[in-house]
């Protein structure tokens, strides 16, 4: 099976069925579908997994009435176990994949269209251990383009969402996700791989989903937190390198450049200067 796509939940309630309709629809069939629910109080999951069961999901998510029901039940896999964080939660959910690579989106992330999937099975010619993409920030509609190369400032700026990065199943295979980062660990795992397992990266230019935003990191109760995590995870991963870093955000602006990035009224221009900068296609 080529990818596993691992989607964790509590009390996510329609999300998680757009969430899977967006899945389902995709045009290349070579995977699965990974849920793991944090035991959900909301009936969600537990109405998700009646409807699998006697064949009428189509009542909770369209473009599942376009396969078999004993397709549906191969690909889709429900499991429920209470976890501490949402990072427990994906490391428990790795442990149930099958795929060769794995990509975890949350409820309320779609993909950005039918093809991502057959387009990133197209661009997996360089055995990398690491492939990654574009997105679009729901509300933006513009192309957040990632950067084409993995560079020490970029994992010191701003590395491609997991929403995006389609991770070989051996980037698992010694560890998860650190859980002393409860807010960013999943920022401290793609610095690990770099680093650590010396990971290959290879940038698709595929457009892989249409990020919902406002994620547990992004909230603004864990603001200062991710903030100190991210200089705890920098530190120990780019060492004094940070200092001219941080000297180098602060001179560009890097506050009012996110601001702009984030902004439906400035986000176009943003991106195409951005692109022009570093080289990159226009999406």
């Amino acid at each position: 099976m080529r990818f596993s796509i691992i989607v964790v939940c509590l009390n996510a309630g329609e999300k998680l069925y757009s969430t899977l309709d967006s899945i389902l629809k995709q045009t290349n069939k070579d995977y699965e579908v990974v849920i793991k629910d944090g035991l959900s109080t909301d009936d969600s999951v537990s109405k998700l997994q009646s409807k699998l069961l006697d064949g009428t999901l189509g009542e909770l998510v369209p473009s599942s009435k376009d396969s078999s029901q004993d397709k549906l039940k191969e690909r889709i896999h429900i499991y429920s176990e209470k976890d501490k964080s949402i990072y427990d939660a994906m490391n428990q959910a790795v442990r149930y994949a099958e795929g060769e690579y794995y990509i975890f989106l949350n409820c309320g992330d779609l993909f950005a269209s039918e093809t991502v999937l057959e387009d990133m099975a197209k661009a997996m010619d360089k055995e990398a251990d690491i492939y990654y993409g574009d997105m679009i920030r729901s509300g933006c509609d513009q192309v957040i383009a990632s950067y084409p190369e993995i560079t020490d400032f970029v994992c010191y700026r701003n590395i491609p969402c997991h929403q995006v990065c389609f991770y070989s199943k051996k980037m698992f295979e010694e560890r998860g996700y650190d859980l002393s980062f409860p807010i960013r660990a999943d920022y401290e795992h793609f610095l690990w791989c770099k680093y650590e397992k010396k990971a290959s990266f290879a940038y698709t230019g595929t457009v892989v989903c249409i990020y919902e935003g406002n994620g547990f990191s992004e909230t603004k109760d864990n603001e200062k937190a991710a903030l100190l995590e991210h200089k705890t995870i920098t530190n120990r991963y780019l060492g004094k390198k940070c200092i001219l870093y941080r000297f180098i955000m602060i001179i560009t602006l890097q506050k009012l450049r996110k601001k702009m990035a984030e902004s439906k009224a400035w986000a176009g221009l943003y991106q195409k200067l951005k692109g022009f900068i570093y080289g990159k296609r226009k999406a």
